[in-house]
């Protein structure tokens, strides 16, 4: 008898559950809220479509340049059009390539660009797994002996900048293995004596790198030895007589310098989690360094110098650092663990500033490598303090960066007309880069597979729920991938601290829960486990405009 009580009992509370989770027909009927709502998400839809077909463009005629022989892309078209090298070409420009095929083009992702990493690995690894400058006329290296220094800085090059930010979307792949075996084999080769260990560099750019790389590889690998490393560098920095702040008659706080500040504090929030005896020993350093800067090293507005000697307070180059969210990530991140009120209020004050005072910035004389950083950085810490005006100000730059890609007219480069060259360097891959973080944005991390030139698809969040438009010129067959919290997913670290070049989280699907999707225009439903959404739900549209929202399941009593 207390079976069949029991049986019952769960039987009812199945059948309640499943009818709490229905939708009823009211739910097929929109808000005034939601109709709203969706009117951004096609709007968005909009962008997304012209943001991916942009990059689709970039790397088909990017690949148009690549060398007959290797498949290799040259470092510029205009300088150095015979050479591959690992600190351009390789970090730059040829990752977001991977990227804009892994999103756009599975058979081109699949297929020549894993050609091309193989390609690379076979021809210009020089000592070990570490990469040298390739020549396609001489088809071999460009120098007759191996410097170990520059391959050093080609290496933490290639890593930092196009490597990690791939592995941190991909996940597991032959680019991530090609990171760790380049990263092993830095530090089997480090040829510098310090009183803490051997360290790779006194670089300060260099080991900038190093230390945001072994801070997130250790978590992702779980090896102690990527700490250790880190914790070299850090002792190397903040305990001997390297500190940035007190010890530097130069602190760099635009690209080529900005890295150290944000490595040292990706560091102390890594010990937080993992040697909290090692963070308490550089707390005080930490902050010293974070004060000083704070103190000497930004405008008005609060963004940062390009450079200052932080000895004297001098401002040694007067421009403003298109990299000022690089090095607001590293005050960010040490609010997150140390809760200090004013390294958030810093965030807050250069975020809230741009929208009124730097539209159409000159970044970098107009590069859009400039805009592509002063975007990326505001995007990023955005996804952590949602400004409406910094919102607007990211939207009305992404338009500026955009427009550039349409006027690569410039010496010597008529033939790029209509073409999806940007500007014919290595730093047109940022252009991708930003571009995607942008679209992911705009779709709160959907993708779609396959894409196609018609696709739109846009979302945006109203409270807990996600809603997102698809709009198709033709019939689609095809899967909707829904994002995770990647920074436990593939990185397995503790905390989501913001960091350079990554992509931000914007709706994860949580572990362990289900989810209703509720197609608004057919009028019908479905349920899908978290790890289904992860991994792509089928689904097939006819031509129009297709309104969906996601909402997450209540749990079982």
């Amino acid at each position: 008898m207390r079976k069949i009580q029991l049986y019952l009992t769960i039987t009812f509370s199945a059948c309640l559950l499943l009818y709490c989770n229905r939708p009823s027909k009211n739910q097929f009927e929109l808000t005034p809220e939601q109709t709203i709502a969706f009117k951004r998400a096609r709007a968005n839809g909009i962008l997304v479509n012209e943001g991916l077909e942009r990059c689709r463009r970039f790397v088909k005629d990017w690949l148009a340049f690549a060398d007959s022989t290797t498949g290799l892309i040259p470092r510029n078209l205009y300088e150095d059009p015979d050479i591959w090298n690992a600190k351009d070409a390789a970090a730059d420009n040829y990752p977001f390539m991977v990227l804009t095929a892994a999103i756009t083009d599975q058979a081109l992702f699949e297929g020549r660009m894993l050609e091309m990493l193989k390609n690379e690995i076979r021809l210009t690894s020089r000592i070990d797994k570490m990469p040298d400058t390739y020549s396609f006329s001489k088809k071999g290296f460009d120098t007759a002996e191996a410097d170990l220094n520059s391959i050093l800085f080609g290496s933490s090059e290639y890593i930092k900048d196009g490597l990690l930010p791939l592995t941190e979307w991909l996940g597991k792949s032959p680019w991530s293995e090609r990171m760790i075996g380049i990263l092993d084999d830095m530090w089997k080769h480090a040829p510098v004596d310090t009183d803490f260990g051997r360290i790779v560099s006194t670089n300060v750019e260099l080991n900038g790198e190093m230390l945001q790389v072994l801070s997130r590889v250790y978590w992702m690998t779980g090896e102690q030895k990527y700490l250790d490393w880190a914790i070299r560098l850090g002792d190397y920095y903040l305990l001997g007589n390297q500190h940035p702040t007190r010890d530097f008659s130069e602190l760099r706080l635009r690209d080529h310098g900005c890295e150290i500040v944000s490595g040292l504090c990706e560091l102390y929030v890594t010990t937080h989690f993992a040697a909290r005896k090692k963070k308490e020993e550089y707390r005080h350093h930490i902050h010293e360094m974070l004060d000083r800067t704070l103190e000497v090293g930004r405008n008005k507005d609060g963004l940062f110098y390009d450079a200052i000697n932080p000895q004297t307070g001098d401002i040694l180059k007067k421009g403003i650092a298109d990299n000022f969210g690089y090095t607001l990530n590293a005050f960010y991140s040490v609010y997150q663990v140390d809760s200090v009120e004013a390294y958030r209020a810093a965030t807050l004050q250069g975020l809230s500033v741009l929208n009124d005072r730097y539209r159409n910035y000159n970044w970098e004389n107009g590069s859009s490598d400039g805009y592509a950083d002063a975007i990326e950085g505001a995007l990023n810490l955005y996804a952590r303090e949602p400004i409406t005006a910094t919102a607007t100000w990211i939207n009305s730059e992404t338009q500026v960066m955009w427009s550039l890609q349409d006027s690569s007219l410039r010496a010597n480069t008529s033939q790029w007309r209509s073409s999806g060259i940007i500007e014919g360097w290595h730093g047109d891959g940022n252009f991708a880069r930003t571009t995607i973080m942008y679209c992911l944005w705009k779709t709160q991390g959907i993708t779609a597979y396959p894409w196609r030139s018609d696709l739109q698809i846009g979302a945006v969040m109203q409270k807990d729920d996600l809603l997102f438009s698809i709009t198709l010129d033709q019939d689609w067959t095809g899967i909707l991938k829904f994002d995770t919290p990647r920074h436990q997913t593939v990185m397995h670290m503790p905390l989501d601290w913001p960091r350079i070049n990554q992509f931000p989280e914007w709706y994860t699907v949580e572990k362990d829960h289900r989810y209703q999707l509720i197609n608004t225009s057919e009028k019908n439903h479905q349920s899908f486990s978290d790890k289904k959404l992860a991994h792509g739900i089928p689904i097939s549209l006819k031509k129009g405009v297709h309104q969906f929202i996601l909402k997450k399941k209540k749990s079982a009593p």
